[in-house]
């Protein structure tokens, strides 16, 4: 059974579905989750505090898909993550905004408590690198590999895709060679630069 907290973040993402964030009312959240609003201001303080929770569980929830998807089979890794990117953002807007930095009128706006994009894919790089360094490989170098990858889902999310374009596929693993061969291009540029830092 989930807890008051979790209730509420539902039903707060329920009344978000239907109206925009700033007509969203505490009373409303409440009275969807079944609980008084003294448990809802006890939870979260104010209506800014309910946001920053609900934009930390969106990118905690994108931040554990990434950890499920590096469980595929080990030449798998990159592709997975970002299948699981562009699956995540398309699914939940709040995931979309907290990868891109672009908030709909509809969206909360994240404060300095939630991560930034930058950062959000910093974390899920790092996860990656975690899982798929190789002794003979610097982590610079495999942290550029991880980064493009995710990158690469990134373009997916960013453009829409518009009729007679191609979409994203069903199933990533036909064009594993391609994103492998975009992510051994990419990482060739970077480390013939001068420049060693990330992108």
């Amino acid at each position: 059974m989930p807890t008051a907290r979790e209730a509420l973040l539902d039903a707060a993402l329920r009344a978000l579905a239907e109206r925009p964030w700033r007509t969203v009312r505490m009373v409303e959240v409440a009275a969807l989750a079944g609980v008084s609003r003294q448990t809802l201001y006890n939870e979260f303080g104010t209506k800014g505090g309910l946001a920053t929770a609900l934009l930390r569980r969106a990118a905690d929830r994108y931040l554990a898909g990434v950890d499920r998807a590096l469980t595929a089979p080990a030449p798998e890794h990159p592709v997975a993550v970002a299948h699981w990117t562009v699956r995540a953002a398309r699914e939940d807007p709040l995931v979309k905004g907290l990868l891109t930095g672009l908030w709909g009128e509809w969206l909360p706006r994240p404060g300095h408590e939630v991560p930034a994009p930058a950062q959000l894919l910093g974390l899920a790089r790092d996860r990656m690198v975690a899982v798929v360094s190789d002794p003979t490989t610097e982590t610079y170098e495999t942290a550029i590999r991880c980064e493009t990858a995710l990158r690469l889902a990134l373009s997916y999310v960013v453009v829409p895709r518009s009729p007679g374009q191609c979409a994203e596929p069903d199933s990533w693993s036909p064009i594993t060679p391609m994103i492998t061969s975009e992510i051994d291009t990419s990482f060739s540029v970077e480390t013939m630069s001068p420049r060693k830092t990330m992108p």
